[in-house]
């Protein structure tokens, strides 16, 4: 069996595995790549290898750098088969026509600013491409071993992270390969831990968190300090979320804050019409979170929902303390970028990124403290308080992975590190090594693997 890493190699998004067996070729994940400009324009790049070889897909969870370039597939004439929970599929029926609609905005946008280098700006897929993709996708469900080419066969187990995210357990030829996909926390206060791990000869491990460990400190009361220090000198905090997954930790947070009376009583929106679709989804699979049916409803009545461009220009305008959830979650496109640029240069407001943000987005460049940043063509100053609340990523640490991999009944032959910035999959390789006695190494963009 060979491995291709065609995305998230020496970066974290991307995700991209191809998996070739006596003629028969699988791809795991199909995600866009994010963050720094030299990564972004390799969506635009047909992928190496002739899509129409490709005998089916399988994701692990919906995440657009996971799922995001399905349609740029069926584009280049992929006409078989997508795997993936019927919890993943939900989000992806989400996810991708959202993807597709607002690519296809900000480059009429664009174009109607004249910001744009290219003449006209096109969109890299539109909504109608999204929705022929989500015509490839077939459900897998958890636990349940599922022939997906002939000679292969793939099982989903949970992973935590987000609803339907599942680590991939895929066989042919005697050979188990366990594609970890991304590791929820087993402490996240919203989705269940990952589970242990069965046999596996080979694993592809993410190292998004590789080289730290989460910080200690309680997460939600900072949110909350945050909150009531804006709202008494009269600011408004905005949280970029993603729309699947943060933006319910984050709503969550703020029902739990509310209840017990620790910040004040002031409006919450949620500004992203799919985030609000969600609502429906976790109620729908609570088997794969905590909430209860209380609790549940509390995080989905606790914010005002906005679903209409007009209300969400109104939020711009709004003259009193408030809180607004909107995608995206690292500031890279979506209507919290409107946000940014009215809200982000008055230093009564603040803006609280919640989880990692991945090299080359606003979100990180504001992280690390610049005071301006780049909107629409558009230099916006940064006067706002900007916060990073690292506690709340939907990730495993650097502890939480290698504890994850120890529950392997044995050894695996070896341990691939994908998914990670370069320092972080180091860190988790060595890691790996030095506590586990596993071989371990980190592939590069591109690079082949025989896996024996």
């Amino acid at each position: 069996m060979k491995l291709r890493f065609l995305g998230a190699a020496g970066t974290v998004t991307g995700s991209k595995t191809l998996v070739e067996h006596e003629g028969r070729r699988l791809l795991v994940d199909c995600g866009l790549f994010q963050g720094y400009k030299n990564l972004r324009l390799m969506n635009w790049e047909p992928l190496s290898f002739d899509v129409r070889t490709l005998d089916a897909v399988v994701l692990t969870h919906a995440h657009l750098d996971h799922s995001g370039a399905l349609p740029l597939l069926v584009q280049q004439g992929f006409r078989g088969p997508v795997f993936a929970t019927p919890s993943s599929i939900e989000l992806c029926r989400l996810l991708l026509p959202d993807s597709g609609r607002i690519q296809e905005e900000d480059a009429a946008y664009a174009n109607r600013r004249g910001f744009s280098k290219h003449k006209p700006a096109l969109p890299l897929y539109t909504e109608d491409d999204a929705q022929l993709a989500l015509r490839r996708l077939e459900p897998s469900p958890f636990d349940v071993p599922t022939v997906i080419a002939p000679g292969f066969s793939v099982a989903m187990q949970g992973a935590g992270h987000i609803l339907g995210a599942a680590s991939v357990s895929l066989t042919a030829g005697g050979t188990t390969v366990l594609f970890s996909g991304d590791l929820g926390r087993p402490d996240d206060p919203v989705m269940r831990a990952p589970q242990p791990i069965g046999h596996a000869d080979h694993v592809i491990v993410e190292s998004t968190y590789g080289d730290r460990l989460h910080e200690a400190h309680d997460t939600e009361g900072v949110l909350g300090e945050v909150i009531t220090r804006t709202a008494a000198r009269g600011g408004i905090v905005v949280l970029p979320a993603f729309a699947v997954g943060r933006a319910q930790q984050l709503l969550y947070a703020i029902y739990r804050l509310k209840t017990r009376g620790a910040i004040p009583d002031l409006p919450v929106f949620l500004n992203s019409p799919m985030a609000i679709d969600m609502t429906d989804i976790y109620h729908r699979h609570r088997a794969e979170h905590r909430l209860s049916i209380e609790q549940c409803s509390g995080m989905c009545k606790v914010a005002k929902m906005v679903r209409t461009v007009e209300e969400s220009r109104a939020l711009n305008g709004l003259r009193y303390p408030a809180v607004i959830v909107s995608a995206s979650g690292m500031a890279t496109g979506g209507r919290v970028l409107h946000h940014l640029k009215a809200l982000a240069p008055d230093r009564r407001n603040a803006i609280v990124f919640a989880g990692y943000q991945a090299g080359g987005t606003r979100g990180a460049r504001l992280v690390a403290g610049e005071r301006s940043v780049r909107i629409h063509g558009e230099d916006v100053a940064v006067n706002a308080e900007v916060v990073s609340l690292q506690g709340m990523s939907a990730h495993a640490d650097a502890r939480q992975i290698v504890q994850w991999l120890g529950t392997a009944p044995t050894p695996p032959r070896s341990v691939q590190v994908t998914h990670g910035e370069p320092a972080a999959a180091d860190a988790l390789r060595q890691r790996i090594e030095h506590e586990l006695g596993w071989p371990a190494s980190v592939p590069s963009l591109g690079q082949s693997v025989e896996l024996q």
